[in-house]
Protein backbone atom coordinates (compact mmCIF):
# COMPACT_ATOMS: atom_id res chain seq x y z
CA UNK A 1 0.00 0.00 0.00
CA UNK A 2 1.42 2.95 -0.97
CA UNK A 3 1.44 6.97 0.22
CA UNK A 4 2.09 8.79 3.84
CA UNK A 5 2.27 7.23 6.38
CA UNK A 6 -1.12 9.65 7.52
CA UNK A 7 -3.15 7.71 4.73
CA UNK A 8 -1.82 4.13 5.55
CA UNK A 9 -4.52 1.39 7.61
CA UNK A 10 -4.23 2.16 10.77
CA UNK A 11 -4.67 -0.38 13.60
CA UNK A 12 -3.92 -0.91 17.20
CA UNK A 13 -2.21 -4.36 18.00
CA UNK A 14 -2.04 -5.44 21.50
CA UNK A 15 0.16 -7.66 23.36
CA UNK A 16 2.59 -7.26 20.49
CA UNK A 17 5.69 -7.82 22.35
CA UNK A 18 6.20 -11.73 21.84
CA UNK A 19 4.06 -14.49 20.32
CA UNK A 20 1.05 -14.31 18.11
CA UNK A 21 1.29 -10.39 18.58
CA UNK A 22 4.03 -9.77 17.65
CA UNK A 23 4.32 -11.65 14.58
CA UNK A 24 1.09 -10.36 13.15
CA UNK A 25 2.47 -6.57 14.29
CA UNK A 26 5.69 -7.44 11.89
CA UNK A 27 3.75 -8.97 9.07
CA UNK A 28 1.16 -5.80 9.27
CA UNK A 29 3.99 -3.49 8.92
CA UNK A 30 5.46 -5.33 6.21
CA UNK A 31 2.02 -5.31 4.68
CA UNK A 32 1.61 -1.40 4.78
CA UNK A 33 -0.29 -1.09 7.76
CA UNK A 34 0.73 1.64 9.97
CA UNK A 35 0.47 -0.32 13.26
CA UNK A 36 0.31 0.73 16.96
CA UNK A 37 1.95 -1.49 18.98
CA UNK A 38 1.19 -2.08 22.55
CA UNK A 39 3.25 -4.09 25.05
CA UNK A 40 3.62 -3.62 29.09
CA UNK A 41 7.23 -3.69 29.92
CA UNK A 42 9.60 -1.03 29.21
CA UNK A 43 12.24 -2.94 27.64
CA UNK A 44 9.63 -4.54 25.23
CA UNK A 45 8.17 -1.10 23.76
CA UNK A 46 12.03 -0.18 23.24
CA UNK A 47 12.27 -3.42 21.21
CA UNK A 48 9.19 -2.30 18.89
CA UNK A 49 9.82 1.19 18.49
CA UNK A 50 13.49 0.17 17.49
CA UNK A 51 11.67 -1.97 15.15
CA UNK A 52 9.92 1.12 13.39
CA UNK A 53 6.91 0.62 15.67
CA UNK A 54 4.99 3.39 17.41
CA UNK A 55 4.76 1.40 20.26
CA UNK A 56 2.68 2.54 23.65
CA UNK A 57 2.70 0.86 27.15
CA UNK A 58 -1.04 -0.85 27.69
CA UNK A 59 -2.08 -3.11 30.52
CA UNK A 60 -5.77 -4.19 30.34
CA UNK A 61 -6.33 -4.05 33.82
CA UNK A 62 -5.19 -0.27 34.26
CA UNK A 63 -8.50 1.53 32.65
CA UNK A 64 -6.19 5.15 32.65
CA UNK A 65 -3.24 3.16 30.62
CA UNK A 66 -6.42 2.24 27.77
CA UNK A 67 -7.63 5.53 27.78
CA UNK A 68 -3.84 6.82 27.14
CA UNK A 69 -3.20 4.65 24.52
CA UNK A 70 -6.60 5.83 22.46
CA UNK A 71 -5.75 9.19 22.88
CA UNK A 72 -2.52 9.43 21.65
CA UNK A 73 -3.27 7.17 18.47
CA UNK A 74 -6.09 9.31 17.83
CA UNK A 75 -4.53 12.78 18.07
CA UNK A 76 -1.52 10.93 15.79
CA UNK A 77 -4.25 9.63 13.15
CA UNK A 78 -6.35 13.07 13.21
CA UNK A 79 -9.04 11.25 15.12
CA UNK A 80 -8.87 8.27 12.70
CA UNK A 81 -8.48 4.18 13.28
CA UNK A 82 -8.88 1.54 10.72
CA UNK A 83 -9.08 -1.57 13.56
CA UNK A 84 -8.44 -2.79 16.04
CA UNK A 85 -6.64 -6.53 16.78
CA UNK A 86 -7.59 -7.41 20.54
CA UNK A 87 -4.67 -10.24 21.26
CA UNK A 88 -3.17 -9.36 24.44
CA UNK A 89 -3.99 -11.80 27.26
CA UNK A 90 -2.52 -14.05 29.90
CA UNK A 91 -3.59 -17.58 30.66
CA UNK A 92 -4.61 -18.46 34.53
CA UNK A 93 -4.09 -22.04 34.95
CA UNK A 94 -5.72 -24.26 37.63
CA UNK A 95 -8.53 -26.85 38.66
CA UNK A 96 -11.65 -25.03 39.03
CA UNK A 97 -11.88 -25.63 42.54
CA UNK A 98 -8.42 -24.56 43.31
CA UNK A 99 -8.96 -21.07 41.96
CA UNK A 100 -10.18 -18.48 44.29
CA UNK A 101 -12.31 -15.77 43.13
CA UNK A 102 -9.89 -13.32 42.38
CA UNK A 103 -8.03 -15.03 39.89
CA UNK A 104 -10.93 -15.31 38.09
CA UNK A 105 -11.10 -11.38 38.66
CA UNK A 106 -7.46 -10.48 37.57
CA UNK A 107 -8.35 -13.26 34.31
CA UNK A 108 -11.58 -11.20 33.28
CA UNK A 109 -10.01 -7.80 33.83
CA UNK A 110 -7.21 -8.78 31.59
CA UNK A 111 -8.81 -11.27 28.92
CA UNK A 112 -12.61 -9.88 28.81
CA UNK A 113 -13.00 -6.11 30.73
CA UNK A 114 -9.82 -4.31 29.32
CA UNK A 115 -11.50 -5.73 25.66
CA UNK A 116 -14.26 -4.35 26.00
CA UNK A 117 -13.22 -1.22 27.46
CA UNK A 118 -10.84 -0.46 24.47
CA UNK A 119 -12.97 -1.84 21.79
CA UNK A 120 -15.71 1.01 23.09
CA UNK A 121 -13.30 3.42 23.15
CA UNK A 122 -12.25 2.95 19.29
CA UNK A 123 -15.89 2.94 18.24
CA UNK A 124 -16.99 6.27 18.23
CA UNK A 125 -13.93 7.44 15.53
CA UNK A 126 -15.00 4.45 13.93
CA UNK A 127 -18.87 5.19 13.20
CA UNK A 128 -17.81 9.17 12.46
CA UNK A 129 -15.66 7.20 9.78
CA UNK A 130 -18.51 4.99 8.70
CA UNK A 131 -16.13 1.95 8.50
CA UNK A 132 -13.97 -0.45 10.94
CA UNK A 133 -12.82 -3.65 11.61
CA UNK A 134 -12.70 -5.18 15.11
CA UNK A 135 -10.85 -8.77 15.55
CA UNK A 136 -10.48 -10.37 18.78
CA UNK A 137 -7.81 -12.96 19.64
CA UNK A 138 -10.26 -15.50 20.99
CA UNK A 139 -9.50 -19.10 21.32
CA UNK A 140 -10.31 -22.80 20.51
CA UNK A 141 -11.21 -22.83 24.21
CA UNK A 142 -13.95 -20.12 23.63
CA UNK A 143 -15.52 -23.01 22.05
CA UNK A 144 -14.99 -26.25 24.19
CA UNK A 145 -13.51 -26.41 27.74
CA UNK A 146 -10.62 -27.96 28.80
CA UNK A 147 -9.63 -29.18 32.27
CA UNK A 148 -7.32 -27.28 34.22
CA UNK A 149 -8.26 -24.08 31.92
CA UNK A 150 -11.25 -23.20 33.39
CA UNK A 151 -10.53 -19.77 34.20
CA UNK A 152 -9.14 -19.21 30.70
CA UNK A 153 -11.82 -20.80 28.93
CA UNK A 154 -14.46 -18.74 30.51
CA UNK A 155 -12.67 -15.67 29.54
CA UNK A 156 -12.49 -16.50 26.17
CA UNK A 157 -16.16 -18.17 26.07
CA UNK A 158 -17.13 -14.78 27.49
CA UNK A 159 -15.37 -12.84 24.73
CA UNK A 160 -17.16 -14.78 22.19
CA UNK A 161 -20.72 -13.89 23.73
CA UNK A 162 -19.96 -10.06 24.34
CA UNK A 163 -18.07 -10.08 20.74
CA UNK A 164 -21.13 -11.64 18.48
CA UNK A 165 -23.29 -9.39 20.46
CA UNK A 166 -21.78 -6.48 19.43
CA UNK A 167 -21.58 -7.90 15.83
CA UNK A 168 -25.37 -8.15 15.52
CA UNK A 169 -25.61 -4.58 16.82
CA UNK A 170 -23.33 -3.03 14.27
CA UNK A 171 -25.12 -4.84 11.76
CA UNK A 172 -25.06 -2.22 8.38
CA UNK A 173 -22.62 0.19 10.33
CA UNK A 174 -19.84 -0.31 7.73
CA UNK A 175 -17.91 -1.86 10.93
CA UNK A 176 -16.90 -5.64 11.08
CA UNK A 177 -16.67 -8.11 13.83
CA UNK A 178 -14.74 -11.35 13.99
CA UNK A 179 -13.21 -13.81 16.28
CA UNK A 180 -10.36 -15.91 15.37
CA UNK A 181 -10.20 -19.26 17.90
CA UNK A 182 -6.55 -20.63 17.38
CA UNK A 183 -5.13 -24.01 18.51
CA UNK A 184 -1.66 -24.64 20.04
CA UNK A 185 0.21 -22.03 18.48
CA UNK A 186 3.60 -21.09 19.19
CA UNK A 187 3.88 -18.40 22.13
CA UNK A 188 4.96 -17.58 25.58
CA UNK A 189 1.40 -17.96 26.85
CA UNK A 190 1.71 -20.64 29.03
CA UNK A 191 5.37 -19.89 30.61
CA UNK A 192 4.06 -16.27 30.99
CA UNK A 193 1.29 -18.34 32.56
CA UNK A 194 3.27 -19.73 35.59
CA UNK A 195 3.79 -16.31 37.44
CA UNK A 196 -0.05 -16.44 37.64
CA UNK A 197 -0.36 -19.82 38.18
CA UNK A 198 1.76 -19.58 41.51
CA UNK A 199 0.28 -16.64 42.32
CA UNK A 200 -3.41 -18.61 43.10
CA UNK A 201 -2.74 -21.81 43.66
CA UNK A 202 -1.62 -23.44 46.21
CA UNK A 203 -0.90 -26.71 43.75
CA UNK A 204 1.42 -28.80 46.41
CA UNK A 205 -1.56 -29.47 48.35
CA UNK A 206 -4.19 -29.74 46.09
CA UNK A 207 -5.70 -33.31 44.82
CA UNK A 208 -4.57 -32.39 40.70
CA UNK A 209 -1.20 -32.17 42.57
CA UNK A 210 0.58 -34.57 40.00
CA UNK A 211 -1.23 -33.03 37.23
CA UNK A 212 0.03 -29.58 37.72
CA UNK A 213 3.94 -30.79 38.85
CA UNK A 214 3.77 -32.98 35.00
CA UNK A 215 2.76 -29.82 33.58
CA UNK A 216 4.94 -27.38 35.33
CA UNK A 217 8.27 -29.66 34.10
CA UNK A 218 6.56 -29.13 30.78
CA UNK A 219 6.64 -25.68 30.80
CA UNK A 220 9.93 -25.45 32.45
CA UNK A 221 11.67 -28.13 30.40
CA UNK A 222 10.29 -26.22 26.94
CA UNK A 223 8.72 -29.53 26.30
CA UNK A 224 5.42 -28.49 25.36
CA UNK A 225 3.33 -30.39 22.06
CA UNK A 226 4.68 -29.00 17.95
CA UNK A 227 2.39 -25.99 17.50
CA UNK A 228 1.89 -23.99 14.85
CA UNK A 229 3.18 -20.96 13.18
CA UNK A 230 1.70 -17.67 14.23
CA UNK A 231 1.58 -17.15 10.39
CA UNK A 232 -1.76 -19.47 10.51
CA UNK A 233 -3.57 -16.85 12.73
CA UNK A 234 -2.05 -13.88 10.74
CA UNK A 235 -3.48 -15.58 7.01
CA UNK A 236 -6.79 -15.31 9.22
CA UNK A 237 -6.54 -11.93 10.42
CA UNK A 238 -5.57 -10.78 7.00
CA UNK A 239 -8.42 -12.16 5.92
CA UNK A 240 -10.67 -10.39 8.66
CA UNK A 241 -9.67 -6.91 7.56
CA UNK A 242 -9.35 -7.51 4.11
CA UNK A 243 -11.85 -9.07 3.19
CA UNK A 244 -15.82 -7.13 1.83
CA UNK A 245 -17.17 -10.13 4.08
CA UNK A 246 -15.19 -10.92 7.19
CA UNK A 247 -15.87 -13.79 8.88
CA UNK A 248 -17.67 -14.27 12.24
CA UNK A 249 -15.25 -17.42 13.09
CA UNK A 250 -11.69 -18.02 12.17
CA UNK A 251 -10.74 -21.44 13.33
CA UNK A 252 -7.19 -22.05 13.12
CA UNK A 253 -4.66 -24.94 13.40
CA UNK A 254 -5.96 -28.70 12.67
CA UNK A 255 -6.55 -29.51 16.46
CA UNK A 256 -8.80 -26.35 16.33
CA UNK A 257 -11.09 -27.83 13.80
CA UNK A 258 -10.69 -31.30 14.89
CA UNK A 259 -12.47 -29.94 17.88
CA UNK A 260 -15.06 -28.19 16.45
CA UNK A 261 -16.05 -31.08 13.96
CA UNK A 262 -15.87 -33.52 17.28
CA UNK A 263 -18.16 -30.29 19.41
CA UNK A 264 -20.95 -30.90 16.24
CA UNK A 265 -21.07 -34.63 15.43
CA UNK A 266 -20.53 -36.24 18.73
CA UNK A 267 -23.22 -36.63 22.00
CA UNK A 268 -22.17 -34.05 24.36
CA UNK A 269 -21.45 -36.24 27.23
CA UNK A 270 -19.33 -38.71 25.33
CA UNK A 271 -17.22 -35.17 23.88
CA UNK A 272 -16.97 -33.92 26.89
CA UNK A 273 -15.52 -37.49 28.54
CA UNK A 274 -12.99 -37.24 25.55
CA UNK A 275 -11.74 -34.36 26.41
CA UNK A 276 -10.95 -35.24 30.15
CA UNK A 277 -8.91 -37.52 28.86
CA UNK A 278 -6.64 -34.69 27.31
CA UNK A 279 -3.21 -34.37 28.36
Amino acid sequence: MAGPATQLPTIIVTGASSGIGAHCARALKTDGWRVFATARKPADIAVLEQEGFEAFYLDYREPESIEALVSAVMERTGGRLDALYNNGAHAQAGAVEDLPVEALREQFEANVFGWHDLTRRVLPAMRAQGHGRLVHCSSILGLMPARLRGAYCASKYAVEGLMLALRQELEGSGIHVSLIEPGPVTSNIHKNGMTWFLKHVDYGNSHYRDDYRAQLSQVRNAGEKVRADPQVVYKALRHALVSRSPRPHYVVTAPARIGVLMKRLLPADMLYRILSKAA
